[in-house]
Parts: C-alpha cells; sequence; structure tokens
C-alpha cells in the first residue's frame, strides 16, 4: 500500500487535526493519526473519544487500506521538510516508509482498526450556517464559558436556534455574554450545549473561511461540516440555566463612553487593585466617570476620571475589572454603554455602533460588594 502527497499540503491538514489530540491520552491508539486510504483520496482522523475531527485530502495512489501513524512523529518531522512530493509505503514489518527528494524516514504504525470509530448520528436535525458568522458567535462568547468541573453545563456554549434567530449564550456565573444573529435561522427549535474544546478548533479553523457549515445534532452529540472537514463530538448532557431571568430588566441609570478609553482606564487603574478581588470602584456623577482602585495591604492607590454621557442617579458600583477588561476587549464597538439599576444587580454591557445588520450582543456583569 502507498501513497503520494505534498508535504506542505498534509501538514496544514494534519496541524489543524492535531489540535484534537490530547497531550496525554489513556488510549496509546489516540496518540496516532488514521490513515484511510481509499485510492486517490485519503482521509485522515483524529479522536480524544469526545471528539473526533477528520480531513480528506487529494493523493495519487492505487490502494485501498488504513494505518494509524503516530501524530507527534509524523508533525515533527513534516515541520523540516519544504514543499515536495512525499512517498509513503506500507511495509511487511509494520513500519511505514516516508520518502523524501533527500532521504528515507520509518515509522511503526498500529492497525488502523485499532482506532476508535466517530459516532454515527442517529436522525439529527440540521441548520447550515455561514463559518465567519460561526467563528464571530463562537470568539464573542467562549470567553465567558465556565471551567468549573462541579457546574460542566457552564462549561460550555449554549446553542439555542429558532426559526426566528440563532442565539448563543455562555457564563461562568460572574459574567455572561448573549449574542444573537436574527439574519440566520434555523428549520426548527433547537437547544444543546456545546464544549469548549470543539469550539476553539472551530473557531480557528473557520475564522479564514467563508464557507458554509452544516451543523446536525441530536441529543447527544453534534457534527459539523464543512470543504473537505467533518468534526464530530459529544454534547455536555444538563439542563442550561435559565439566563432570561438573569438579565436586569429595568436599568433606568444608562452610562455611554468611548470604549477605547474606558478600556485603558479599566487596566492602568486595575493595577493598583487588590491582588486577590481585582475591585476597582466606578463613581458616576453628572457627566464625569471616576474610577478608582485601592490594596489596602500594599498602600496602592489610582483614580482616574473620564467624561462620559450619562442619563441617571448618581451612583457608585464596584467591579471586578478582569471581567470588565475582557468584555471590552471582546467588543470591536468605538462606543459602548453600560446600564444599571443598582450596586447590587448586574451592570448590561452592549456595543452601540460596529454591529452588522441582524446581529447582538448582551454582555453582563456582576458587581462585587463596595467595602466603603
Amino acid at each position: 500500500m502507498k501513497f503520494i502527497v505534498s508535504s506542505t499540503y498534509l501538514l496544514k491538514q494534519l496541524q489543524v487535526l492535531g489540535g484534537v489530540i490530547n497531550s496525554s491520552n489513556t488510549l496509546p491508539i489516540l496518540d496516532n493519526f488514521l490513515f484511510d486510504i481509499d485510492n486517490n483520496s485519503l482521509t485522515v482522523s483524529a479522536s480524544d473519544l469526545e471528539t473526533t475531527m477528520s480531513s480528506t485530502l487529494d493523493i495519487e495512489s492505487d490502494s485501498k487500506g488504513s494505518v494509524a501513524i503516530p501524530a507527534r512523529l509524523l508533525l515533527d518531522t513534516l515541520k523540516t521538510f519544504p514543499e515536495q512530493p512525499l512517498t509513503f509505503t506500507v511495509e511487511e514489518n509494520n513500519t511505514i516508509e516516508i520518502s523524501s527528494n533527500h532521504g528515507k524516514y520509518a515509522l511503526a504504525y498500529a492497525d488502523g482498526a485499532e482506532f476508535p470509530k466517530a459516532v454515527a448520528l442517529e436522525d439529527p436535525s440540521s441548520t447550515t450556517i455561514a463559518g465567519d458568522i460561526l467563528a464571530t458567535a463562537i470568539s464573542k462568547t467562549i470567553f465567558a464559558a465556565g471551567n468549573d468541573d462541579l457546574r460542566p453545563v457552564m462549561s460550555g456554549v449554549f446553542f439555542q436556534f429558532s426559526t426566528d434567530n440563532l442565539t448563543f449564550v455562555a457564563t461562568d456565573a460572574h459574567k455572561l455574554v448573549k449574542y444573537t444573529r436574527e439574519d440566520v435561522s434555523a428549520s426548527q427549535v433547537a437547544e444543546f450545549i456545546m464544549p469548549k474544546k470543539p469550539l476553539t478548533l472551530l473557531k480557528g479553523i473557520l475564522a479564514t473561511s467563508d464557507e458554509n457549515v452544516t451543523i446536525e445534532y441530536n441529543d447527544s452529540n453534534a457534527k459539523f461540516t464543512f470543504e473537505n472537514t467533518v468534526l464530530v463530538c459529544r454534547l455536555i448532557d444538563g439542563k442550561y440555566p435559565n439566563y432570561e431571568a438573569v438579565i436586569p430588566k429595568e436599568n433606568p441609570n444608562k452610562l455611554s463612553i468611548d470604549r477605547t478609553q474606558f478600556l485603558s482606564s479599566v487596566k492602568r487603574v486595575s493595577i493598583f487593585s487588590n491582588k486577590t478581588t481585582h475591585q476597582i470602584k466606578l463613581k458616576i456623577a453628572g457627566a464625569e466617570l471616576n474610577i478608582s482602585a485601592e490594596d489596602i495591604d500594599y498602600s496602592n492607590k489610582a483614580e482616574e476620571r473620564l467624561t462620559c454621557d450619562y442619563q441617571g442617579d448618581d451612583m457608585q458600583i464596584g467591579f471586578n475589572s478582569r471581567f470588565l477588561t475582557e468584555m471590552l476587549n471582546n467588543l470591536n464597538a468605538t462606543d459602548v454603554q453600560l446600564e444599571m439599576s443598582m450596586p447590587n444587580r448586574a451592570g448590561i454591557l452592549t456595543p452601540i455602533d460596529g454591529l452588522d445588520e441582524g446581529e447582538h450582543v448582551t454582555m453582563l456583569v456582576m458587581p462585587v460588594m463596595l467595602n466603603s
């Protein structure tokens, strides 16, 4: 069994798939790429049992068969080659030989039949969405998902599809992001929770792609198909918390401010904040926003004054500067609006401009108690 393939073309596909493989696997076979050859088409798969991803490449071959090749070794070897055709030949003694212009390299391979098969979805529903829209939806929400193993539902992104729009939500109980697209819709109502790892992989691949992505899903798995790649992953079990209930409806105090100016002030002032609470205080009176932080243990303190556009009662509210920075960094608007009702109720951050038609972002950040 042998085939010929371009070194850079193969490397580009394998580097994407390599993101699936865990650094330490319980099953040794998962440290391999599965190469499945069917004449002129090669399907390479990688899996960690939860997520399986495969890409189909064009090759020169007239053989059929499958082998599992050590991923790390193959990637390290391919990285060093300039662009050239490589010939892979499966030898009798359980090694696969790679021939380049200048040399030969032999790797031990495992039997392809040992590699775990990807799950076939039974009776799935499906939706098609543009790749760049999905990539944006993931990058706008994934940073807000939690890392708490005790609350697995919060460690993923909630996909909520309806016939009017698609909504993506992530929260870790301190911050929440809700991203809605009204220019895309699904054929029927569906909701599921996607784990972070496959989403990070998708975000990386789709950021530069203008291809459409077909999402198929049932109660336990989801499958993303685009160009020559298929990603199948297990969904997070459980019911997502009712996030609508946490978003305060009545917010009479509205603050509008230039995002970059606000962000750099928060970053600067937060250097002087307490290293465990990261607490900064916003004091708003008239058209002036006063941002301050103090670390009493070390007698460090900072205070900045910004002009802003404010409607509402004068108020003081404390936030964790890390959450505020993350959120402001994630928005690409020129001006943002922060809506508040009381110092102990969540603040709502929304972009004033910079959104596409039908695109909505709502970010919610919980306040911290001020020790006044």
